[in-house]
């Protein structure tokens, strides 16, 4: 009978995922001569070797290529009974792993965590803020218990909960003050500048404008929404950010706004969970919490048919 312990197949999983002992290691917040030989005492009990060790890098081996998704579906049904037993709970207590996408994370976190904390005084959030595909796989590998994202994101293993929908807005100049709005053809003659690639909100700007077909000369890229409202402050082209993004990225700077013609290019921002998770009622319950604290009169409004 092989021995195997959990701690071992975390090991083994964080190293598998990052590639680096030293990385791993820190991701595990453990020393790594001692990540190191729980991988040599799991390639013991096994009878093979998992990893390739090279000078910079590791990388799995066939047997270790075929080892790794087992591992990830054993640690994500161990997770899944901390969860159950979470879920039986009445009110919401422990560990909440929340992914937010970069173009929502900096305006919208500080008010969810606010009142999430304040109504559940028993949560421990824990927030990891990245790209839309890379949340969706560390939702899919257990990593995370939800993601706030950019619907739709049509994975069938996924809930998604519409939580607003808001409109985008052109940003100019200071000295365009009270120049004619361009429309989406206007807009493909002007320097462009949009979030560089990965950016879900890059290509919803890109499909308003009808830019996907090719890549125009005066289209530049940025990456992160102040950098690309500095830029335009600076003269150097135009740009559009989400309505939410406006109050703290446009207050010091010299630019001048300007709302499109309906139909206005806009989002829907919602929260996704795995249909098989056991929080999906609490889920459901933070999801209306996000909702209120997203809630901006005027400026956002909810999707959902009334």
């Amino acid at each position: 009978m092989i021995n195997l312990t959990l701690k071992q197949l975390r090991y083994f999983e964080a190293l598998a995922r990052h590639g680096h002992f030293g990385r791993a290691a820190d991701a595990c917040a453990i020393s790594q001569p001692a990540l190191s030989m729980q991988i040599k005492e799991m390639e013991e009990a096994l009878g093979t070797e998992l990893f390739e060790r090279g000078a910079r890098q590791v990388r799995l081996t066939n047997f270790g290529e075929e080892v790794a998704p087992r591992v990830r579906d054993i640690l994500r049904s161990v997770d899944e009974l901390s969860d159950l037993a979470r879920a039986s709970q009445d009110q919401l207590v422990g560990r909440m792993r929340i992914g937010v996408i970069p173009t929502v994370a900096p305006y919208l976190l500080p008010r969810i965590i606010s009142n999430l904390t304040g109504m559940h005084d028993g949560l421990d959030i824990q927030v990891r803020e990245t790209l839309t595909p890379k949340l969706i796989q560390e939702l899919a590998d257990g990593r995370l218990d939800t993601a706030i994202v950019a619907l739709p994101v049509s994975e069938p293993s996924l809930a998604e909960v519409p939580l607003f929908t808001e409109n985008f807005v052109l940003v100019r100049p200071g000295h365009d003050e009270g120049k004619p709005i361009p429309n989406r053809e206007a807009l493909r003659e002007m320097k462009l500048l949009l979030l560089e690639e990965g950016h879900c909100f890059r290509d919803q700007a890109l499909s308003f404008c009808d830019l996907h077909a090719t890549r125009p000369r005066e289209l530049l890229d940025g990456s992160s929404l102040s950098t690309l409202v500095q830029m335009v402050s600076a003269g150097i082209g135009v740009t559009l950010i989400p309505e939410m993004a406006v109050p703290v990225e446009t207050r010091f700077a010299s630019v001048s706004l300007a709302r499109f013609e309906t139909p206005q290019p806009s989002r829907t921002i919602g929260m996704v969970w795995r249909k098989t998770s056991p929080l999906a009622k609490q889920l459901l319950q933070i999801s209306e919490i996000v909702r209120r604290a997203a809630a901006i009169p005027g400026e956002q409004h909810d999707p959902r048919p009334a």
